[in-house]
């Protein structure tokens, strides 16, 4: 795992653009072109790791830090202590633990190198493969919505929410 650089957006693309994965993920550009200027933008790729697997990159991930919630008067605290996670896997390389492994990583550098207190990851209720590996990195459920999210498609999709605390990745690390 390493953080993305501008010559990553090519060899992303090529798992970005299968029906298997783009179905599931926040964006699915059109063209090579327009993945690139997504990807090469300046908050894109700032919150960007690619996986690398003998030198092959094999998959992304997103780490977007944020603030949490907080009262006006402890807001300052708040800042930067939360991180949103995502992730894609080419599905030639899938059922091997490298989605397992970079997220735990990720998990790891979210809490012991950037000391945040809470992660999350969202995504829709049928992509189980994601919601499993929330699951299996330790991430708990924490919600269920009922067809609030607008698919591409455009049907209305449920959704499931996971996170994971400091205190609970330590117990579990």
């Amino acid at each position: 795992m390493r953080p993305a650089t501008i010559d990553d957006a090519d060899a992303t693309w090529p798992f970005r653009r299968l029906e298997d994965v783009s179905r599931w993920i926040t964006r699915a550009s059109a063209t090579l072109d327009e993945h690139r200027a997504w990807f090469r933008a300046p908050e894109s790729l700032g919150r960007t790791l690619v996986i690398e697997h003998g030198g092959t990159v094999v998959g992304d991930l997103m780490v977007k830090v944020e603030d949490a919630w907080a009262q006006a008067e402890v807001a300052d605290r708040a800042r930067g202590m939360q991180a949103e996670l995502g992730w894609v896997l080419h599905p030639e390389h899938a059922g091997r633990g490298y989605a397992t492994e970079a997220v735990r990583e990720l998990l790891r550098l979210c809490f012991e190198d950037l000391g945040l207190h809470r992660v999350t990851a969202t995504c829709f209720a049928g992509n189980e493969a994601s919601w499993r590996l929330m699951e299996r990195v330790g991430m708990r459920r924490e919600f269920y919505t009922v067809r609030d999210s607008l698919h591409r498609s455009g049907a209305w999709l449920d959704c499931v929410g996971y996170a994971l605390l400091a205190d609970e990745w330590s117990r579990t690390a």
